[in-house]
């Protein structure tokens, strides 16, 4: 998924990191210096991460942290060669390494003891291995409607906390002339990631569905207790139905690009992205008045929730050879004032405790709604890849049978379970 994109001058001034020269990047440690070869997968962030490299072997003679953002991890693991330390998005694919006990014990680093309990379950809900704590999550992105703050104010509007306020919210934008929805259907990830997710998680007790699901395994099907068609139904249905009446009528050629140079242009009021496409955004307008609040679904504001994925988390693979001196860097990274930076620049919430709280403006809608752990993970992430849900969530968006799709995922789900 994309992230706000950000230059390395920006980046740094965000972090307040500037006091590390270029002069440094070339520093290798001593003769003797243990390597700790460093895997991260988010592009956008390695100018922050290279400069606290720097930083960091500058100050150690005995350790080289070497910055590796392309190796290809499956086949690292495979040979027994992974990298020392990984810092990636958490997702399903991920956990596979950790409930095959590939990732280390970090359970007694004291980094571990200040993760937020809250937070530290969304890794849990993917997988575990017994007795280890394998992955710190290092950051969350929260992600919701976005809506244009003007608009609401010149149409009297007040942010929907309930599913018949939200209806009525489009009909008096439509009513004015404003399109109340931007969508994008030409990427098949900006449906299942923002008109999939928000919409199943505004009804669906994610974490317990996926729990049922997994029980079943094969068993999931027309008869079974729970199952994509008898659960998800409903409020995909409720998606469409949000598509088909308030949403712009080119969605289907439209792009991420194309909905980003949209909004900023004040072509619709709202819509479902995350927060990294604030900073693509802000390229064509950088003073628009922007704002976020969570889909609501149903017509109790009680259960209103927002969507998070885990950002970027840590781990250090059973096979490094450098365990302790990765284990020392994490910890370097970990502390609280590089976490506070890396997340302020980010647009991210913090996983610690002792967090700084955000006070962007754009993702303030959220706070308090991460602040007492009333989120869920995508519905669309903890689906493994090697079926196309984001395909599956773009024929709907288009007009594709709910019930016909859903129960094709059922039938998916089984027979992959059945090859497990």
């Amino acid at each position: 998924m994309p992230q706000t994109h950000r230059t390395r001058r920006v980046l740094a001034a965000g972090i307040g990191l500037l006091l590390v020269g270029s002069a440094l990047s070339g520093c290798v440690g001593g003769a003797d210096a243990q390597t700790v070869r460093f895997h991260l997968s988010k592009p956008e962030a390695i100018p922050y991460f290279r400069e606290l490299i720097s930083e960091y072997n500058a100050e150690h003679d005995d350790v080289r942290v070497v910055l590796d953002s392309s190796s290809n991890l499956q086949a690292g693991f495979l040979r027994g060669n992974p990298p020392d330390l990984g810092l990636l998005n958490y997702n399903m694919e991920m956990a596979r390494f950790m409930e095959r006990g590939a990732l280390s014990d970090l359970g007694d680093m004291p980094e571990a003891d200040r993760i937020l309990p809250e937070v530290q379950d969304l890794v849990d809900q993917y997988a575990t291995y017994p007795g280890r704590t394998s992955v710190l999550p290092y950051s969350v992105m929260a992600a919701s409607v976005i809506y244009n703050k003007q608009i609401f104010e010149q149409q009297g509007l007040d942010v929907p906390q309930t599913y018949d306020e939200l209806i009525a919210v489009c009909d008096q934008l439509t009513a004015a002339g404003v399109t109340p929805f931007y969508a994008t259907f030409k990427d098949p990830w900006t449906v299942a990631q923002g008109w999939f997710d928000y919409t199943v998680g505004g009804q669906v007790d994610v974490a317990d569905f996926y729990e049922k699901m997994n029980e079943l395994g094969t068993e999931v099907g027309p008869d079974s207790p729970v199952s994509f068609e008898k659960t998800f139904a409903a409020p995909v249905t409720r998606m469409q139905q949000l598509i088909d009446d308030y949403s712009n009528s080119d969605a289907a050629s439209k792009a991420y690009g194309d909905g980003n140079l949209a909004f900023a242009q004040g072509e619709a009021a709202m819509y479902l992205q995350g927060p990294w496409a604030f900073g693509e955004i802000a390229k064509t307008a950088p003073d628009l008045d922007l704002g976020t609040f969570p889909l609501p679904m149903t017509d109790d504001p009680g259960d209103l929730q927002v969507r998070v994925n885990i950002d970027l988390a840590a781990w250090i693979p059973e096979a490094s050879e450098s365990k302790d001196a990765a284990r020392e860097f994490l910890s370097f990274l970990f502390r609280k004032d590089v976490m506070d930076a890396y997340n302020a620049a980010q647009l991210g919430y913090g996983t610690t405790t002792d967090a700084a709280p955000v006070t962007d403006e754009r993702i303030l809608g959220m706070k308090e709604y991460y602040d007492s752990a009333q989120f869920y993970q995508g519905a669309s992430k903890a689906i493994p890849l090697t079926i196309p849900t984001e395909n599956y969530t773009q024929g709907i968006a288009l007009g594709g049978d709910v019930e016909r799709t859903l129960r094709i995922l059922d039938a998916d789900w089984a027979r992959l379970a059945l090859r497990q």
